[in-house]
């Protein structure tokens, strides 16, 4: 019995995406050639791989059991075309890095753009999301993580970690009364997430001050900055957002600070790429060098 590794592409994108329209999207291709394909794939080995359900295509216990020796199989052609390539020179072909939009809006720009300039074939996407990513899915070829997750085939590398201060504009701090304790803060309009849209308890900033509920609120760190920079009420900043945000400064920060860490995670499969591994590298060694830097700047 010979399967196709066209075939196989196939599966693994519906497996991944839970839909035939996400993989053929994915893929570039026509969904329905795409549920040809999986039939095909099904008629071969005359076994069900897929189950329709109400949220997608789920993958049976057959699928489960193809699903492993697929991704084996792709990792076995990504090593080849690294061996028949040749890594040692420059880096190619297209990352894809899921990040919170804290860190991809103000620090993944400056380093991915460094990254590009060493390597020019090399084709770099940044999603910004305030969400988890999920790796075995492929959402992402890495993700950096505001906590160390302790589940999944992942590897986990610490990248650094950072500060956050609160911090208003000069303006509203100029039409208020001087803010001397952090009491103070429950007579001011306080910027912060929605509280049922937060992701991590790491970015549940707002407890360490006993507010409950904000007046302004987004599940965005960026549309929470601008409202701060607009001079719409005090919040929580990260750090190294301060220099992109002129006018603003900080409040109280000598009784108040909160310092996170950033990780680099990656799926487990992917430890033996070598291209992987420099791009982790490279990824890591920036990050931690530009959040240094911007927070010298505050």
């Amino acid at each position: 019995m010979q399967t196709h590794w066209d075939d196989i592409k196939v599966f693994l994108a519906v497996a991944r995406d839970e839909s035939l329209s996400r993989a053929g999207k994915r893929l570039r291709m026509d969904p329905a050639t795409v549920g040809r394909r999986i039939a095909r794939l099904e008629a071969q080995y005359n076994v069900p791989l897929f189950v329709k359900s109400p949220t997608g295509y789920a993958l049976t216990d057959m699928g489960e059991r193809l699903c492993l020796h697929a991704e084996r199989a792709e990792q076995s052609m990504q090593m080849a075309d690294e061996a028949l390539s040749g890594q040692e020179g420059g880096l190619s072909g297209q990352i894809r890095i899921g990040a919170p939009d804290g860190a991809a809006n103000y620090v993944l720009p400056q380093v991915c753009a460094e990254i590009a300039r060493k390597n020019p074939d090399l084709h770099i996407q940044i999603v910004a999301l305030p969400r988890l990513f999920s790796l075995s899915k492929r959402e992402a070829d890495f993700a950096v993580a505001v906590s160390r997750p302790d589940t999944g085939r992942l590897m986990v590398q610490k990248i650094s970690d950072y500060s956050l201060s609160l911090a208003a504009a000069k303006d509203y701090l100029a039409r208020h009364a001087e803010i001397t304790t952090l009491d103070a803060l429950q007579d001011h309009r306080i910027v912060g997430y929605i509280s049922d849209m937060i992701y991590s308890k790491e970015v549940d900033y707002l407890g360490e001050i006993d507010i409950e509920t904000p007046h302004l609120a987004s599940n965005s760190v960026s549309v929470q900055a601008n409202w701060i920079r607009q001079g719409a009420g005090i919040g929580i900043v990260h750090d190294f957002s301060l220099p992109a945000l002129p006018g603003v400064v900080k409040v109280l920060p000598e009784q108040f600070s909160l310092q996170r860490s950033f990780y680099l995670l990656r799926h487990e499969d992917d430890k033996r790429l070598e291209r992987h591994n420099r791009i982790a590298e490279a990824l890591s060694d920036g990050m931690r060098r530009e959040v240094a830097r911007l927070e010298a700047l505050t």
